[in-house]
């Protein structure tokens, strides 16, 4: 079972992906944490992402697809994963389709999470991250126990960059260009469910979930 998770900054993809992970125990490869897992344990190809990284460059999507099939390789992955927010071009799109039929896997079903300007620009900008620890929270729907501490590490919380209005409109520019075209990519293949990701968490699972039901994808509460 494969799943792909698509949307806009701000969409709440990685939220609906750990509540998912819950549920069906199946691991959330976001491409993000790939690189800096790579880059932490200093493999070989960690180290020639580093190199990109740090000089603020974009890394190549032959290191990014290798990265991924690395990471689906590994055995917690042979009955089903998900992806968060990956691919984000058409070309990543057409990589990854080449490297799932050489697995002899198969894309399930992709989850488009539509959301308005609005609402992206409240969710980002009230998101915080650990410094210590990676770990995310939001101040208005999942705030820490002590207002800029970490419920896990007690490590300080602060606003990345990235999250600040700004910024946020020039990485919807990036993602309207690059990413969005994946949309008419997916609904071609007629595997593209969209979900009005303005709703709240518990209603975005809830359709996720009952779509999951209606393919006949789901089996006591488990994934194929």
């Amino acid at each position: 079972m494969i799943i792909i998770l698509l949307g806009p900054p701000g969409a709440g993809k990685g939220t609906i992906a750990q509540e998912l992970n819950k549920k069906i125990k199946m691991p959330v490869i976001a491409t993000g944490d790939i690189l800096r897992n790579a880059i932490k344990e200093e493999t070989n190809l960690g180290k020639k992402v580093k190199r990109y990284v740090n000089s603020g460059k974009l890394v190549p999507d032959e290191y990014i697809m290798k990265i991924i099939e690395n990471r689906i390789r590994k055995e917690d992955c042979q009955k089903g994963f998900i992806f968060d927010g990956f691919p984000r071009t058409i070309h990543q799109a057409d990589e990854l389709d080449l490297l799932i039929k050489r697995l002899s896997k198969t894309i399930d079903q992709v989850f488009y999470f539509e959301a308005s300007y609005k609402i992206i620009v409240e969710r980002l900008s009230a998101r915080r991250v650990c410094s210590k620890c990676g770990t995310i929270y939001n101040l208005n729907y999942n705030p820490p126990d002590i207002i800029d501490k970490c419920n896990k590490c007690g490590g300080q919380l602060i606003q990345r960059d990235d999250d600040k209005e700004e910024t946020i409109k020039k990485r919807l520019e990036v993602y309207h260009k690059e990413t969005l075209p994946l949309v008419s990519y997916y609904q071609k293949k007629n595997i593209l469910t969209k979900i009005d990701a303005d709703q709240d968490v518990e209603d975005r699972f809830k359709k996720l979930w009952n779509r999951l039901i209606e393919l006949d994808l789901t089996v006591s509460g488990q994934l194929w």
